[in-house]
């Protein structure tokens, strides 16, 4: 890894590579903007647990102070999970975040370009950005970072708020592979199945090392996506939620919401109308994902075993 300015490598993060650890990252913007306080510190210990206990480090990614931060401890992760005012950190955020010494949650995009610098190959998250509703135009840059940057990103599909078809057919456009973990279809973030195929089915995390290993060797740059279905007992149907978001879109709308402040304002109004059922769905999944890429990253480091199965 080449020093960077204002890239920090904590002491634990660089032991866990010295010991020859699997690793896995794992976003601050789920900690920052994307759960309310407590449960967003709850879900990244959680998070970090699953990855634990499968036997990988997780290697939180974060701002602070005017530094990126790779492998975040407790406390800068409290830090990060009741403080306010902190920023969405995606690709075009990063410099204007440092220079003003501020703090911030990375994106998808954010965190898989910072840890494809630190040689973190798998990432975990919840839903990936992807192409909104209404306006095919506005399409997040987690799709575009995705289409060319080489990393394992596990994840429950993209985020139900988003145009689903659309987005699977913009992963489609840009290279990108899209695994289902044990199904043949996209799952719906809160939902197990939006309809819409996978470009190819696995069952375990030794079939995902062989995928990346051949889709690698062949010179193609891009990320792979693996996406899990949410838990069973969390789910919800694919009815419930959409008439959920389609009501706190129209909420959006009255209340003019623009840019980055619209997931995080979806999200919250979507767990209101559901009784916090989709957050309780949100909470299951991103720990599951979790455990999930903890395996992928023992399968795919050279000394682990390659036998990791549903």
């Amino acid at each position: 890894m080449k020093p960077i300015e204002y890239l920090v490598f904590a002491e634990s993060f660089q032991r866990a590579r010295r010991q020859g650890k699997p690793l896995v990252a794992l976003e601050s913007t789920v900690i920052t903007h994307g759960l309310p306080y407590p449960q967003n510190l709850a879900a990244a210990r959680d998070m970090e647990s699953a990855i634990r206990e499968v036997g990988a480090f997780p290697a939180t990614i974060g701002l602070l102070d005017g530094r990126i931060v790779v492998g975040l401890d407790a406390g800068q992760i409290e830090q990060l999970a009741s403080g306010s005012g902190t920023a969405k950190v995606s690709l075009r955020d990063f410099a204007a975040v440092l220079v003003a010494g501020g703090s911030g949650g990375t994106t998808v995009a954010g965190t898989v370009r910072i840890a494809h610098r630190a040689e973190i190959p798998v990432f975990a998250t919840g839903g990936i950005g992807g192409v909104h509703r209404g306006d095919g135009r506005d399409i997040s840059a987690d799709l575009v970072e995705l289409s060319r940057t080489p990393m394992v990103v596990v994840c429950a599909g993209a985020k139900a708020i988003l145009d689903l078809p659309a987005t699977v057919e913009y992963l489609e456009t840009m290279g990108v592979p899209v695994l289902g973990y044990g199904t043949d279809t996209f799952p719906a973030f809160y939902s197990r199945d939006s309809g819409l195929p996978v470009s190819h089915r696995v069952d375990s995390a030794a079939e995902v090392y062989e995928f990346t290993r051949i889709h690698w060797s062949l010179g193609l740059d891009s990320a792979v996506l693996v996406v899990v279905p949410p838990p069973e007992e969390h789910a919800m149907p694919l009815e419930v939620v959409s008439r959920a978001i389609d009501t706190a879109l129209e909420q959006a709308a009255d209340a003019g919401i623009h840019g980055q402040k619209v997931t995080p304002f979806l999200l919250e109004k979507v767990s209101e109308l559901t009784g916090q059922a989709s957050l309780a769905a949100n909470l299951a999944l991103l720990q599951q994902n979790a455990g999930v890429a903890a395996e992928i990253a023992l399968a795919i480091t050279p000394s682990a075993p390659k036998k990791f199965f549903l």
